[in-house]
């Protein structure tokens, strides 16, 4: 068949043909916006769940209908490589910034035009100028240095100007989990504080299955200011469809055999859905996608997921590190108990407790429990039990 017309598209935050077995969160981000035009004031959004279950696309999808709503909307990612929490901040502003930016346009009230002065305020009080949305700084405003008194400060001028139009201000936060202590806390406590005084503010989050514990401990009442959503793999008809529809689209099919094949080294999980449904419709010489096809597409995809999508984590791992996740390979994507960890390496458990924080802290593993651990990234266990050069 056609590479040109291949309707999959393996990706990180890359929105399928076919976006299926999300209706609940996408209708919770409509009701969301839905109360803010009827002046209703809501909670935010977390989602929570493995690498691979399509948050970020999901994220994506909110934004997009945020922007059709004429909401404001700043996006950030709650990791920055190379510059650390600094980093994030700056995009922070920048985002604010152009958001500002977007928003000062000809109609605009005087009162959102004169709010956005404490954008200008806030970003320069973390560095980032140069970037001129039309307005001056708001003076006293947004401007003492402490993060979480100038983003309650901006945030609260902001909404009240945006209110009155009936729109709200998002941050969309992906990687929530990441974001630096103080900085958490600080956009908590304004959402709190939202939430009191009934301005349109929301955060709208995703992260590993952890977040949700990651948020009470930064502010206790983190567990009032959302609506959690666990997302994992897709049950089987959404799943189905998400293999099937976008091949019926182009008039190609799969025998049963082939798409259970496909679906079950799969796992449901969308991002290995759209890998192997790639690899099988590159594979195919026919629009009949048989079972050899399949199981062509599953060495190629397994392939190209040992190349990209598994490795990414594996490297950042020390030898140390390696050796920890050697260990809890053997007990498969269900979980370890780091007593059982330690007791098969011949080890102390408190000596290694350094390496499960920086696995932590690495977003390869998480603590789903007390005395558990887990990893991030669905089938990381057979990837490492299956690479004997590792």
């Amino acid at each position: 068949m056609h590479s040109d017309l291949n309707p999959y598209s393996p990706g990180s935050g890359r929105r399928p043909f076919e976006l299926v077995g999300r209706a609940k969160e996408i209708e919770a981000f409509d009701l969301l916006i839905a109360k803010t035009k009827q002046r209703r004031p809501d909670r935010g959004i977390a989602l929570h769940g493995l690498r691979g279950v399509g948050k970020t696309v999901l994220l994506n999808e909110f934004r997009q209908q945020a922007e059709r709503a004429g909401l404001m909307i700043v996006s950030i990612e709650g990791r920055d490589a190379e510059g650390g929490s600094e980093a994030v901040r700056a995009k922070l502003a920048r985002g604010l910034l152009q958001a500002g930016r977007r928003a000062n346009r000809r109609g605009i009230t005087s009162n959102l035009r004169e709010a956005l002065g404490s954008i200008v305020s806030f970003s320069a009080k973390l560095g980032v100028t140069g970037i001129d949305i039309g307005v001056n700084l708001a003076a006293g405003r947004a401007d003492s240095g402490s993060i979480e008194v100038d983003l309650e400060e901006m945030v609260e001028d902001l909404c009240i100007a945006l209110a009155d139009q009936r729109l709200a201000l998002v941050f969309i936060i992906d990687e929530m989990q990441d974001l630096d202590d103080a900085l958490l806390s600080a956009l908590l406590s304004t959402q709190h504080l939202a939430g009191q005084r009934e301005w349109p503010f929301y955060i709208v989050g995703a992260g590993l299955p952890n977040l949700p514990s990651v948020l009470a401990e930064a502010r206790s009442y983190a567990e009032r200011l959302f609506t959690y959503r666990h997302i994992d793999a897709l049950p089987r008809d959404a799943a189905i469809s998400a293999l099937a529809a976008p091949a019926a689209k182009h008039g190609a099919r799969y025998e049963t055999q082939a798409r259970d094949l496909l679906l079950e080294v799969s796992g449901g999980y969308p991002y290995f859905i759209q890998e192997y449904g790639y690899a099988a419709w590159e594979t195919a010489p026919e629009k009949l996608i048989t079972v050899q096809d399949a199981k062509i597409a599953v060495t190629i995809g397994r392939s190209q997921l040992d190349q990209g999508f598994f490795p990414s984590r594996w490297i950042r791992a020390s030898r140390g590190e390696k050796d920890f996740l050697r260990l809890m390979a053997i007990d498969g994507d269900g979980g370890s108990g780091t007593a059982e960890l330690a007791e098969r390496s011949g080890r102390k458990q408190s000596s290694m407790t350094m390496t499960r924080a920086s696995l932590i802290s690495k977003g390869v593993i998480y603590a789903p429990s007390l005395g558990r651990v887990a990893f991030t990234v669905p089938g990381m266990d057979d990837y490492i039990q299956r690479q004997h050069h590792l």
